[in-house]
């Protein structure tokens, strides 16, 4: 499903995001990568998305090899991969329903697919009587439940999360996590990006540990180690 092979990512003579990187993760796992600020989740997240593209090394999600990505295709390519950030970007002047139905429009979905697509993915993370309310009126764990509405309305295979617990409290936390992993449980892969300790070893799925840049452990039950 997502492979990296010898991947480096150089800022410049004496920086860089990942060194000599090698990496497998298989259709349906739910995979942490974790490490402290600044060891390379965040490149290794760009990289994957095509935000960033690699010094050099090979990068293939599900036989893809995207590691020299034109800009036209980097659209589909996101189709694939639904996206969660610690920072919900929801559209203020939006309700729920438009905020996950607009993700379809830009794609230039039909209507009706979009009236067919929207209720189901806010069922799946339990908005759907709360589809009329704005930003602003929801908790920071509702916001992020409807980011991760937003993330599933091309049925991606992967889901990418990117600290998305980071601006929440335990108790939403939990809830986000929790939903991550009825995600998973229908088959789509999720890699979840984090530094939080107690997430991860709560988890206790597989860990990939980064730290200056490189892959320094990768444990199918692990801990946060570092």
């Amino acid at each position: 499903m997502i492979t990296l092979n010898n991947v480096t990512k150089k800022y410049s003579a004496d920086s860089y995001g990942l060194k000599d990187v090698s990496l497998l993760i298989e259709p349906g796992e739910f995979v942490s990568i974790v490490g402290q600020s600044g060891t390379g989740k965040t490149t290794l997240a760009k990289l994957l998305i095509a935000e960033e593209i690699a010094t050099s090394g090979k990068i293939e999600i599900g036989g893809w090899d995207i590691t020299r990505i034109k800009n036209r295709e980097i659209p589909s390519l996101r189709r694939q991969i639904g996206v969660v950030f610690q920072d919900f970007k929801l559209l203020p002047k939006k309700t729920v329903w438009e905020n996950v139905a607009f993700a379809l429009e830009v794609a230039g979905v039909p209507n009706k697919r979009i009236r067919d697509v929207v209720p189901q993915v806010l069922k799946i993370v339990g908005l759907e009587e709360k589809h009329k309310r704005f930003p602003h009126q929801l908790s920071g764990g509702e916001q992020q439940r409807v980011v991760i509405a937003r993330s599933l309305v091309h049925r991606p295979k992967i889901l990418l999360a990117d600290e998305p617990t980071g601006n929440l409290d335990t108790l939403n936390t939990r809830e986000i996590i929790d939903l991550l992993e009825k995600i998973n449980k229908f088959g789509t892969t999720v890699v979840l990006v984090t530094h939080d300790r107690e997430v991860v070893n709560g988890l206790r799925r597989r860990v990939v540990t980064l730290a200056d840049g490189q892959v320094v452990a990768d444990h199918s039950h692990g801990k946060y180690l570092l």
